[in-house]
């Protein structure tokens, strides 16, 4: 059980350095190390692939919104910083809420704890969004009017979007965010 907490444990403690020790030499900024990224990845795959393999009580008890992943890159390139904040920002809130909703649907207990590591990696995702000075995000009264969803009748379509989302468009954001860009001289 702790071997599935310590990796994330880690990300967090540095995260936590690089905002109490700024001055500890670092070749890059552990908020702009797509290390931390690609280990939430990898968790969201093996969230996927263990609903994939799940038979009984892993099932999603009503369709939920979902942001879409697909990226027209021309349209992406022209929006500015705050714009493609806001998407993300959007998409992780809809996920976030999706996933309350699966974890609350699924009665197989091996799942809870992916769904729980899930969950807790969108909090350290938006930890770092705030980090990088990107305002937080607030949620509409409800998410009938959002734009750019779909809808998910299945946990293992969640959990693919969930995958695709952080591959895509949170990986676009955290490599163009100003903080994060290395400087060339």
């Amino acid at each position: 059980l702790t071997e599935r907490f310590v990796p994330g444990l880690l990300a967090l403690l540095l995260m936590v350095l690089e905002w109490t020790c700024p001055s500890l030499p670092s070749p890059l900024r552990p908020i702009c190390d797509l290390r931390v990224l690609n280990h939430f990845i990898k968790e969201a795959q093996d969230a996927e692939v263990a609903m994939k393999s799940c038979r009984n009580g892993c099932s999603l008890s009503q369709s939920v919104s979902i942001p879409q992943t697909r990226v027209d890159f021309d349209v992406w390139d022209r929006k500015n910083a705050m714009e493609k904040a806001q998407e993300v920002q959007c998409g992780l809130w809809l996920l976030q809420q999706a996933l309350g909703l699966l974890r609350s649907s699924v009665t197989n207990a091996a799942l809870h704890g992916h769904i729980d590591n899930l969950v807790r990696n969108v909090l350290s995702i938006n930890a770092v969004l705030r980090s990088l000075n990107i305002p937080e995000y607030t949620p509409p009264a409800s998410s009938a009017g959002l734009e750019s969803t779909w809808r998910a009748s299945t946990a293992a379509d969640l959990l693919q979007v969930h995958v695709n989302f952080l591959r895509g468009k949170v990986r676009l954001l955290l490599t163009d965010a100003q903080a994060c860009q290395q400087d060339v001289s």
